[in-house]
């Protein structure tokens, strides 16, 4: 009892009071309003700035807004005097604290966190890093709004090429066609920049087909020597080797392969076996490209081919076979291009299978024939035959119901005009125009041959009466067209459209 007694006589003799809600109490009143008083002040800070930290230095001093800061720690003939009168304020006001106030520092907390420093004062993590004394900060200026429009602006084709000659990014993407692309490639060779020139092809190598470009490009000059070059600084040697193939420059183009020079020996090489040698033991071993090598080792086999097919004909042509007596050969088959080796097979080997190797077939099997040109070469070889089954065998199919029809893949106007050139009768021609499915191309066949019937009967079932009357007098008077096209026109059952 007496330590309890003890403690209570302590506390109720010490000169501190605790606060009470006593309205008397007029020491508690005035001590609740100096509270409120700093709350206040405080609440007024804070207003100024949402982020509390950016407020007070290490002494616990405001310093104002994060714009005050930064002004504060660039300026370098400041000293710890230069104050607002809001600062100076606070400082007297806080000058009643019983502790020692320490070293004030030039750090706020917003600018320590934020890495900037003043003159005079320790470096920040930033500078630390970076190795600089000191930093001025300036505000960021709005980039005019042109800026922005380099790169999607709809600027014209002039524009842009102007605007890529002083190094502002524009887009070519929008230029799609290709009569935009050639005013753009020619735009820039019109300003003489080299650097616009190149980047433009770089566009066109992208979005056109090497043919494409490549025809382009011979007619541009000054393109093509840009290309060219920049072809070389990239190393594209695919490319720059199709390109030399396509212009035919036949140096240049042995410059950049060494392969090509060593397969161009065996043109001097005039005998046929002696070169076919060649071919195999120097060239076919040699580092080409995929396509390069496929061509060298189908040009080795057709020569093989060649070779056994002479010597073979020769021998059936000295013994008289009737296919070499009705039409004796010209030439030898030695050195030939391929599409001719295949005319001269359906010429004195159409009939043979496909197990020979002067056969037809065989040559479009081995060597991958497209259908078209071998359609193209069987055709213009049996015509000037006169052949006319084989040439209805070509295009003559069959469903799978049984039913036969004729088809062409190149088309039957071109059937026509091989016909025509190989001395066709106008009885076959008519049956080739009549499959023409366009009607003023059948019409113009019929005119341009002479196929009277097809025209008659064409007018005849578009019912065009004022065209069939200008016909009639195209044809010979008192001829069977004449009075075939009178009997069409006294018909009453056929209903005329004008």
């Amino acid at each position: 009892m007496s330590r309890a007694k003890e403690d209570e006589d302590y506390w109720n003799a010490s000169k501190f009071k605790a606060f009470t809600f006593d309205d008397q109490d007029e020491d508690g009143l005035s001590q609740l309003k100096d509270s409120k008083r700093a709350v206040n002040s405080l609440k007024a800070l804070v207003d100024e700035d949402d982020e509390d930290w950016d407020k007070f230095t290490w002494t616990g001093e405001p310093v104002g807004s994060i714009s005050w800061s930064i002004k504060e720690t660039s300026s370098t003939g400041r000293g710890l005097d230069a104050r607002t009168p809001g600062t100076d304020k606070t400082r007297s006001e806080s000058s009643s604290y019983p502790f020692p106030k320490p070293v004030v520092s030039s750090y706020s907390l917003g600018n320590f966190f934020k890495g900037k420093s003043r003159q005079n004062s320790l470096q920040s993590l930033s500078d630390a890093f970076l190795e600089t004394s000191n930093r001025h900060y300036a505000p960021e200026l709005r980039k005019p709004r042109s800026e922005y429009q380099d790169y999607s602006g709809e600027w014209s084709i002039e524009d842009t090429v102007r605007r890529m000659s002083r190094g502002k990014v524009c887009s070519l993407e929008r230029f799609r066609s290709l009569k935009d692309k050639l005013q753009l490639l020619d735009e820039a060779v019109r300003l003489h920049d080299g650097n616009v020139i190149t980047a433009v092809l770089i566009f066109l190598k992208r979005t056109l087909h090497s043919e494409i470009l490549f025809r382009e490009l011979k007619e541009r000059q000054e393109a093509l020597r840009h290309f060219i070059h920049f072809l070389k600084e990239t190393m594209d040697q695919q490319l720059l080797l199709e390109l030399f193939r396509y212009l035919e420059w036949t140096e240049e183009l042995a410059v950049v392969s060494p392969q090509l020079c060593k397969y161009r020996e065996h043109l001097n090489i005039a005998d046929a076996e002696q070169r076919r040698d060649f071919l195999k033991s120097k060239c076919l071993s040699l580092p080409f490209s995929p396509e390069d090598a496929t061509q060298v080792q189908d040009h080795y086999t057709l020569l093989e081919r060649q070779i056994i097919i002479e010597v073979n004909d020769k021998h059936l042509e000295a013994s008289g076979q009737e296919v070499f007596r009705r039409h004796p050969r010209k030439s030898s088959l030695l050195f030939m291009p391929l599409v001719t080796t295949l005319f001269y097979s359906c010429i004195y080997h159409y009939t043979e299978g496909e197990g020979t190797f002067s056969s037809p077939t065989n040559l479009r099997k081995t060597f991958k024939i497209p259908e078209k040109l071998y359609i193209l070469t069987a055709l213009a070889a049996r015509a000037k035959l006169r052949a006319w089954n084989d040439v209805d065998a070509l295009f003559t199919t069959k469903n799978w119901l049984g039913y036969t029809k004729k088809k062409a893949p190149v088309g039957f106007h071109r059937v026509v005009e091989i016909l025509h050139k190989h001395g066709a009768p106008v009885q076959i021609l008519q049956e080739y125009i009549r499959l023409v499915e366009d009607v003023e191309t059948r019409i113009s066949l019929g005119t341009k041959y002479k196929c009277h019937d097809v025209v008659i009967d064409t007018y005849r079932d578009l019912k065009d009466r004022q065209q069939l009357m200008v016909y009639r007098c195209k044809v010979e008077r008192g001829s069977p067209d004449e009075e075939k096209i009178d009997q069409i026109l006294i018909n009453t059952q056929i209903r005329w459209k004008n």
